[in-house]
Formats: structure tokens, sequence, C-alpha cells
């Protein structure tokens, strides 16, 4: 199996050392740089193409929303999970907006940011279930995510509940008895109708629209 191959960005020595440490106990995973603020990150980012960049969102000479958009334009296939101390919601948003698939705060479990990393490296959206209840409660741009008129056919509508549970095109597939190349057509359907950039933005507008259903 090939590996995971991650950049870790953060301006703390002490978090980028304990992350690597994680890391470096997975046989999945490998480590191919560590930058301590955005514009090494990017130049990093260049070198090595990584799979999964761990990205801060607060440091120094240049923030982790700066960082965004100049990472995926010198690694496009770069999937980038945000890991940060802060929760805004208007930050949140806003990595969103920029091209972020995951987040998780650093308080999270050890299981949790390898999930995460796992999900992201395979395109999908991680959102860390705080986080997206925030962003939804407090979002200070509703009318960006909000639209009045419901484009979606009824198999499109189910597959967008579906991706906002968090699961695969394959178990979408499973779960709606179609092949995977419709449900990639759903997914993408769904994107163009609802003006989203990816799956993660698709996931917090389904929260957002109450189209999640309740824990059992």
């Amino acid at each position: 199996m090939k590996a995971i191959r991650i950049l870790v960005v953060d301006d703390e020595s002490v978090v980028r050392d304990g992350v690597v440490t994680i890391l470096s106990f997975q046989t999945d995973m490998k480590v191919v740089g560590e930058a301590e603020n955005g514009i090494k990150a990017v130049e990093i980012a260049r070198q090595t193409k990584p799979d999964v960049i761990l990205l801060d969102l607060v440091m120094p000479k240049q923030s982790g929303l700066e960082t965004i958009p100049k990472l995926k334009s010198v690694s496009a296939d770069s999937n980038i999970l945000v890991l940060t101390s802060f929760d805004e919601s208007d930050l949140v948003y806003q990595s969103i907006k920029a091209g972020a698939l995951g987040f998780l705060l650093k308080d999270a479990t050890r299981v949790q940011l390898l999930q995460a990393i796992r999900d992201v490296a395979k395109g999908m959206a991680s959102i860390q279930p705080s986080i997206a209840l925030k962003v939804i409660n407090e979002i200070d741009h509703p009318a960006e995510m909000v639209y009045t008129a419901n484009p979606l056919t009824p198999r499109e509508l189910e597959t967008l509940k579906l991706i906002a549970r968090g699961l695969s095109n394959q178990e979408i597939a499973s779960t709606l008895f179609v092949h995977e190349r419709t449900v990639a057509k759903y997914v993408s359907s769904i994107l163009n109708k609802l003006h989203l950039a990816n799956r993660t933005q698709a996931a917090l507008y389904a929260i957002n629209e109450g189209l999640t259903e309740p824990k059992k």
C-alpha cells in the first residue's frame, strides 16, 4: 500500500513534534516535510507535492487562511486538513471557501486525527462535529450558503444527505443501489447546482438546511 505523504505545518514546535511522532508509528503514513509558517509551507509543498497538508490557521508571517490558496496553486492535488486551536465560525467558513477539506481541533484524539488524515487523503470531507455545529450556529454569512429554492432532484437530495453523514461515493452507491459512477455524477451535479467547491461545503450546506437526520 502506498503511504500517505504528509506535510505538517504549525508554528509551535511542540505540536509539530507531537504530530510527527504519532504519524511515525503509522505504516500507511509518511511525513515528507515540516514548516513553521505559511511561507515555508508553500515552498515545501511545491517541492514535495504531499497528499495531505496538516495546516494550522494562526501562524506568524502568513496565516493558514492566506496560505490555503497558495498551497493549492503550487500543489493542486494536495488535500488540506486544518488542525487548529481556534474554532471561530468565520475562520472555518473562509477556509472551506479557500479549499480545505477537513477540520480538527488540536484537542482531538489520536484516533480522530489519523482517521481524518485517511479520509482527507481519499478526497473525503472530514469535519469535527463540534466545529460543524459551531459554524452552523454562529455563521456570519448565511446568505452565502442558504438558497431560496432547492434545485436538486430527489436522488441528488438523497445523495447530499448521505454526504453530510460522511459517506464515501462507494458507500453512497451501496446505500442507493446504484453504480459508483452514477453517484459521482450526482455529486458533480450537486456542487454545480449549489455553487459549491467541494464535499466539505456540501456537507455544511446540508447541515445548515436541516437535511441531516438526528442521531437515534
